[in-house]
Parts: C-alpha cells; sequence; structure tokens
C-alpha cells in the first residue's frame, strides 16, 4: 500500500458549499458588527446609514454569493485559477472601496475607514471559505 502526500482537492456537494456560504456570511456579518461599533464608540456618526445592521449585513451577504459565483467562475474557466484569483481579488476589493470612499462627506474618517475594513474582512473570510470548500486545483 503506498501513501502520497500530494493534495488532493476535494470535491464538496452542493448542500455543503451552501452551508459554508451561509456560515462565511454569518462570520462575515459578525466581523462587521464588530468593526461597525469600535466605528461608532470611536467617532463615526451615528447616523451614518452604512454603519447599520440592516445595510452592511445585507450587502456581505450579496458580496459573499456573488463572490462564491465568480469564484466558481474561474474554477471552470481559467487555465490557472490560481494565477487569476491572486490578482483578481485584491483589485476587485479595491474596486470595491470607490462607493465607500465617496461617501468621505456623510461618514467621515472613521466611518469610511470602517466601511473599507469591513471590506478586507469579508474578503478575507470569504476567500479562506472559498478555498476550503471550492478549492482550485
Amino acid at each position: 500500500m503506498s501513501v502520497t502526500s500530494d493534495p488532493v482537492a476535494v470535491r464538496r456537494g452542493p448542500l455543503f458549499v451552501v452551508g459554508a456560504v451561509l456560515a462565511a456570511i454569518v462570520v462575515a456579518s459578525i466581523a462587521d458588527t464588530v468593526i461597525s461599533l469600535i466605528a461608532l464608540a470611536a467617532g463615526a456618526p451615528d447616523d451614518f446609514q452604512p454603519l447599520k445592521a440592516g445595510s452592511y449585513i445585507f450587502l456581505t451577504a450579496v458580496g459573499i454569493v456573488i463572490g462564491a459565483l465568480g469564484w466558481t467562475l474561474v474554477r471552470k474557466l481559467s487555465q490557472d485559477p490560481q494565477a487569476l484569483t491572486r490578482w483578481l481579488v485584491p483589485a476587485v476589493v479595491v474596486v470595491s472601496f470607490v462607493p465607500d470612499i465617496l461617501l468621505f462627506g456623510a461618514g467621515g474618517a472613521i466611518g469610511v475607514g470602517a466601511l473599507l475594513l469591513m471590506h478586507v474582512a469579508v474578503a478575507v473570510i470569504a476567500v479562506f471559505t472559498y478555498r476550503k470548500v471550492l478549492p482550485l486545483s
């Protein structure tokens, strides 16, 4: 009997993937809540709508689901999905900053900084999840 140390990509069933994506939404929403509470305590405007749970939880869910769909497309269509995601993920995160930066007048540096940090936190949690349940190789 031979045992190899080569990593083998494990394919997960659709229910497992959906469950993992839902778990990522929950974990990312908790991270966003912590960031929002810290920002509000640090002086972000109390009426800054993007720091309200209804706003960021919805957008977190949408972002993670769209990210999972994009990740799936990259897996299926790219000849080198690892190389593609290495530059695509940071590029998408940076582009996602643009609408938040435009809110500087309403949210100030603390509010907008919190939103940018939320994007990074969601991306880290999402990519970690995608790599576990939707391996690239």
